[in-house]
């Protein structure tokens, strides 16, 4: 078994740097050299026409930074603006055709954008490694004024991709670059849907990105990239997903947290707490207040390991907290004891149970004593259509006072019809006007049917197709990892995708050659605590220690089974350790301080 601590990772990587030829240009053996009579490409406006890959790719922007310089493609730089840390070679694509259409459309597009970030060549460690979109994805990779490379999500950015680790890096806009109106893109201003778009956003946009980033990496080196690697979250793990399934040569390793597959069952099943509150509460949301104070007892009560209390719940699946049978949560008309201003009803209550449950097909939700909604297979129970979110985790970017409008916009797409969504839609036959307050249950579950119905208009968005063979075969590893309390995208969806993959395939010893899912307890849509609990402090991996095990799986076959996390002291929380293990292998306390990675063994 190998356990990977930060210190043991950093220690390994010097190792595989130094395999690899140190931190230099990365010609040694296994490059591809350029064919006989390509110049090898310089940081100038002679890329716009040395770089030519199809009819279909232009060059927009090339510049150079050199170290030092701000990162900044127009006006001035404020103390705030980032700087080159190394000389870095910045180069904006456009790959058509695009979507034609009124140019005030959302759906109007001129193809996919995408910007590649080359570090000098002495600085180029040999590597590809590219970066997932969030959301509705979108940005700023067409625009001649502004830099997408110098912000980013969960995975890190582009530019200290480039600049710090040595690799060559990339984002797309998936095809579109209007980032206001979400969703708005998918539907052409006549309200049917925009199978360009959706096929660009889908699956074409990435597959692009990985082919043309890698072919510029050839012409600007000279040599063509030993290992090419995905990095993405949320969105960007579903790229990462759909990559393997569609594109299995794209990626030697893929690393994907909390990826948004089942897609539209996933966001379908976002709006229905905002559908518990209007059809069972009146449409009046439960508070903050009453929110943390059922997630903090379901933690209290689903938190113990060896007699302490952790302040987040390890092992949700086990947890069948049930705030209608607890005095300490209801208030006095109901039955309880619980704090004034706080407390609630017991109609509030069964709604709590039925947004941790998730979406059933009337609304019905069993008692959690016989089915918590944690089953491996949604419909446990006849109705049951997904998943909840798990007890403890925050609810409010779900079951808060406003919807999540990825969800209202879902929804407005899956039933072709605008108005269901939030007034950010916007298309020529009408704006949202927010017709999803009037959903019933029954109408929910048929928006959900809808998405599953139109994933072939939706270039199979859902993206949970469990045959990835052809991955497989080509050599990639996919290293999956999901927080427990994620606070958007419920991480039982992604057990769902693994158990039905390791079925298929013949098991999880198979499986496990390369495709592993780590489970993080705690953590939310990010490296951060997912949990009502405010003083939770959960040990927390970070992007580069999963991205380092990823690397060396896929160059010097050390395949991670127990990856050690870490989060240090904070306010009234003591540092503390654990480890994730390898679905479906789970931290086995051993004796000792369940707070000490040392304590556990994945079994």
């Amino acid at each position: 078994m190998r356990t990977w601590t930060q210190a043991g990772l950093i220690a390994a990587a010097a190792g595989l740097l130094a395999a690899c030829g140190g931190g230099g240009g990365g010609h040694g053996g296994g490059f591809v050299v350029l064919p006989p009579g390509q110049t090898q490409l310089a940081c100038d406006d002679s890329i716009k026409t040395g770089f030519k890959p199809d009819a279909n790719t232009s060059v927009l922007l090339v510049k150079s930074f050199k170290n030092g310089d701000p990162l900044l493609l127009t006006g001035t730089p404020t103390p705030t603006t980032p700087t080159a840390t190394t000389d870095v070679c910045v180069v904006k694509l456009l790959v058509g055709p695009g979507n034609p259409g009124p140019a005030d459309a959302p759906s109007t597009s001129p193809g996919i954008g995408i910007e590649v970030w080359l570090p000098s060549e002495a600085k180029w460690n040999g590597r590809v490694h590219v970066k997932g979109g969030g959301g509705w994805a979108g940005g700023v990779q067409t625009s001649l004024t502004a830099l997408a490379g110098v912000t980013g999500g969960t995975a890190g950015t582009p530019a200290n991709t480039a600049m710090v680790e040595g690799a060559v890096s990339a984002s797309t806009d998936t095809g579109h670059a209007n980032t206001a109106n979400g969703g708005s893109f998918a539907m052409r201003p006549d309200g049917t849907i925009n199978t360009a778009l959706w096929n660009d956003f889908a699956q074409r946009g990435i597959h692009e990105m990985a082919v043309k980033t890698k072919a510029l990496a050839t012409a600007f080196y000279g040599t063509a990239p030993r290992f090419s690697y995905w990095d993405g979250f949320s969105t960007g793990g579903r790229q990462g997903h759909m990559e393997a399934q569609a594109n299995p040569a794209d990626f030697d390793g893929i690393l994907a947290g909390a990826p948004a597959i089942n897609w539209t069952k996933f966001i379908t099943a976002e709006l229905y707490p905002q559908i518990v509150y209007q059809r069972d509460l009146g449409g009046v949301a439960l508070t903050a207040a009453q929110l943390t104070l059922m997630g903090n007892a379901a933690i209290n009560a689903c938190d113990v390991v060896n007699n302490q209390h952790l302040g987040y719940i390890p092992d949700p699946s086990q947890c069948r907290y049930d705030p209608q049978m607890d005095p300490a949560v209801l208030c006095p008309s109901s039955g309880g004891t619980g704090p004034a201003g706080s407390c609630v009803t017991a109609a509030q209550a069964l709604a709590m149970n039925k947004i941790w449950y998730g979406q059933t097909s009337d609304g019905s939700v069993p008692s959690p004593a016989a089915d918590n909604g944690f089953a491996t297979s949604p419909a446990t129970s006849a109705n049951q259509r997904w998943y909840g979110l798990t007890r403890g985790t925050n609810p409010t970017g779900l079951a808060g006072p406003t919807p999540f409008t990825i969800a209202t916009d879902m929804v407005a797409l899956e039933l072709q019809d605008p108005t269901w969504a939030t007034p950010s839609f916007i298309n020529a036959t009408g704006n949202g006007i927010n017709r999803w307050t009037t959903l019933s249950y029954a109408n929910l579950s048929n928006a959900f049917d809808q998405g599953i119905a139109l994933q072939a208009a939706f270039a199979n968005i859902n993206t949970d197709d469990p045959n990835i063979d052809r991955f497989a075969a080509h050599g990639g590893k996919m290293l999956v990892y999901h927080g427990l309390a994620d606070t958007l995208i419920m991480p039982q969806g992604t057990i769902n995708y693994y158990t039905r993959l390791a079925s298929r395939v013949g098991g999880d010893a198979v499986a496990r050659n390369f495709y592993r899912l780590f489970l993080v307890p705690g953590m939310a849509h990010g490296f951060s605590n997912g949990t009502t609990n405010a003083a939770a402090n959960p040990p927390l991996p970070t992007n580069a220690q999963l991205y380092l095990a990823l690397t060396l799986w896929v160059e010097n076959g050390n395949s991670p089974e127990r990856i050690d996390i870490s989060a240090p002291a904070t306010g009234t929380a003591p540092a503390s350790s654990r480890p994730i293990c390898m679905y479906p292998t789970k931290a086995t306390l051993t004796g000792g301080d369940p707070r000490q990675a040392a304590s556990y063994v994945c079994s």
